[in-house]
This record gives C-alpha cells, structure tokens and sequence, in this order.
C-alpha cells in the first residue's frame, strides 16, 4: 500500500524523507502526466501545508522563493525590471490552470531540457538551496541542473527555495520563446537575458541563457564579455557572431532538428539582444 505524507513543518518534512525514500510533490503538474496509463503508486511527500515554504521574500541583498512558490504567485509580485525575463517566462508555463499550480522549484526538479524557467533563473545568478535532516546547502542553478531529467538533489534532500542575488541597479530582462504556437506548447527554442547598464547608457553587465537546444541550458560566456562596454541600444544584436553560440549543443526530436534549432536560436537571441538594447 503507497504512503502519502502531508506534514506542515519543515522539519516533519525532512525527517520523513530521511526515513524512507519518497516521491515529492508540490503542483504535481509533472509528476501526474508521467503515470498516464498507469496507476500513482509511488510513496508520496506532499509539501503544500509547510508554509514556510511559500511565497517571495526579500532578504536584503537577495530574493527568496519558497519551493511552493508557484507562477502566478511570480506574475502577480510587485517586482523590480530584472524579474521581467523570468515572469514572461512564467506566463510561458502551460496555461493559468497550471500556473496556479506549477512551483518555481518544481520546474527546476523536473529538469526537462525545455523547462522555460530555467535560462531567466540563469542568468538571474539563481543558486538553489537543498534542506536535508542533518541542515541545509546551497548550488549555482547551472551546477544543481545535471542534465536531462538529472539533478544534484540527494535522495535526503528537499529544495527548499530558489536564491536570487539583487543585481546593479538598472538591470532590465526579458524573454523568448519559440514554438509550434503562441501558447500551451513547449519550447523550441527559449532565450532569456539580462543587461547591467551604467550611468553612461553603456552595458556593465550581460547574462544570455539559450533552454530547449542542448540537454541542459546554456549561458553564452563570450557573448556576455563581448557586450559589456557596448552602447545599450537597438544595435546589440550587431554584436553577435556565430562562435558566440559555441557553447550550445543543439539536440534534434519531434519539435525541430538540431540544425533548425542552432539556426533558431541565433535569430531569437539577435531578436532579444535588439529588444534589451532598445529598453523594450
């Protein structure tokens, strides 16, 4: 007979999962399509009654996103520009039905290569932090995620928020994504970015993420480098040279071939480039 465990605090939480190997969930909007066909049989850690782990929280130098923190919950913050990327991205993510349920955490556990949260999440510098029974650590988002559906989550261990480090001031974001339709379909090809610009118009900082074109997202550290110091403008995307996507390894299925996806994802990082530099 399958366990189901709904405790309210934290610690009841950790130490259930300590004892006996369970299948966590929150919005479940992964976890449920996967058993199509067949009966839920798993041992199940519900983690919706711990209300410490609901709901976005400024701690200063940082943002706090609980692990029950879901996508409307994102959309509907009063928020800073530099969240922009991840609330397009967020508004990305199925359809409201599922945005009410869907968690922050949840998108990053699941580990699909087109999870639409992923690259905004990368290049807000987000780290996840990990709670187990005997304390708690922290990981980059980019060393947490490991590859498709693989991630650096122990059995023991719980996501229990997403960290997001508060940038310069003047950092604007945004998001792309391409795919068969404009809603309710899963990524093609995503980019997101961010851009630091100082006093003079000029670009301090740049973070661009490509999701659904290699097995895990990718950040594109040369083109970073090559755009600070360039006027933030329309012209950004003038920048742009076909070693820059070198580090994508663009994956072929159903969707898009790899070579339709290495092509796709040159034009929609040009497109989000001219988008960032115009302040749109």
């Amino acid at each position: 007979m399958s366990v189901y465990i709904r405790p309210t605090d934290l610690n009841q939480a950790l130490t259930a999962l300590a004892a006996q190997p369970l299948t966590i969930v929150a919005g479940a909007t992964d976890v449920y399509p996967a058993h199509v066909g067949r009966p839920l049989d798993d041992d199940i850690l519900d983690i919706t009654a711990i209300e410490d782990l609901r709901g976005i929280h400024d701690r200063g130098d940082h943002w706090r996103l609980g692990a029950t923190t879901t996508w409307t919950d994102l959309i509907e913050a009063d928020l800073p520009p530099c969240f922009d990327g991840l609330c397009l991205a967020a508004r990305e993510v199925g359809g409201e039905q599922i945005q009410n349920r869907a968690t922050v955490a949840g998108n990053l556990c699941n580990a699909s290569p087109a999870a639409d949260g992923v690259p905004p999440l990368l290049t807000l510098q987000a780290r996840v932090e990990l709670s187990h029974a005997g304390g708690r650590r922290e990981l980059p988002l980019d060393d947490f995620i490991t590859g498709n559906r693989r991630t650096a989550r122990d059995a023991g261990e719980l996501l229990s928020a997403v960290l997001i480090p508060k940038p310069a001031a003047g950092a604007r974001s945004g998001f792309l994504k391409l795919g068969a339709r404009r809603y309710l379909v899963i990524s093609i090809v995503s980019v997101a970015g961010l851009l630091e610009v100082d006093g003079d118009g000029r670009v301090a900082a740049a973070r661009l993420a490509v999701g659904s074109c290699s097995e895990v997202a990718q950040r594109l550290p040369a083109l970073e480098a090559a755009l600070v110091g360039r006027p933030a403008n329309a012209g950004l995307a003038d920048g742009l040279r076909p070693e820059h996507l070198d580090p994508l390894a663009p994956i072929g299925d159903c969707r898009g071939s790899a070579a339709y996806r290495g092509d796709a994802a040159g034009t929609m990082v040009a497109r989000l480039l001219a988008q960032l530099g115009a302040g749109a």
